[in-house]
């Protein structure tokens, strides 16, 4: 195995390795590479990475939940039941790429980009979304139960689609446009019946 509980990882290079499976609990990463790897149930939970890039790393169901993540960017991820919740994710990009089912509940995001990636059936229930922006992106079902959000910029996002919690979205910012689009599901949580 590449990855031990609690094992520190300092500007070491992962390309092409299946990491499927290993335990990297507690582990930290620091100005680490992580290129062209799976990682299907990789547990780290609890794990710091620190100035790092994932590129092109396949995942179904890994899981970061309670990690740390600082400075760290994703890029062409394509990510299955994704485990991030109770982490604290800071300045950290996903750029291009899929990200199906992942679990954000409880998790804070400050400062995070979401740039031309798809996102399908988000959960980020009860989570604490600051300064996080969607660009070029794609939300569809997103659950945002009992989210906070504070300059939360929606407006680069294509075909928004919220599934639970439309009451959360005081603290966000869309477009005339997407206002229209979520006219449907704001009149049905405020009980309005709009006839012709």
């Amino acid at each position: 195995p590449y990855l031990g509980p609690g094992s520190d990882h300092d500007a070491e290079e992962f390309t092409g390795v299946d990491l499927s499976g290993e335990d990297g609990g507690g582990a930290a990463f620091l100005e680490c590479l992580l290129r062209d790897c799976v990682l299907d149930e990789t547990r780290l939970r609890g794990a710091r990475l620190v100035d790092s890039l994932l590129e092109n790393v396949r995942g179904l169901g890994v899981g970061f939940a309670e990690g740390a993540l600082r400075d760290v960017e994703w890029r062409d991820a394509r990510l299955g039941g994704a485990q991030f919740f109770g982490a604290e994710l800071n300045r950290v990009v996903f750029r291009g790429g899929k990200i199906d089912y992942a679990n954000f509940r409880q998790a804070g995001l400050t400062d995070v980009a979401f740039v031309n990636c798809v996102l399908v059936e988000p959960d980020f229930g009860g989570a604490k979304l600051e300064r996080v922006s969607f660009e070029g992106c794609e939300v569809r079902g997103a659950d945002l139960s009992a989210v906070r959000m504070t300059d939360v910029d929606l407006r680069g996002v294509t075909g928004l689609e919220i599934a639970r919690g439309v009451e959360a979205l005081a603290g966000a910012i869309v477009t005339p446009t997407q206002l229209l689009d979520l006219a449907p599901v704001l009149a049905a949580h405020l009980g309005l019946r709009v006839e012709p």
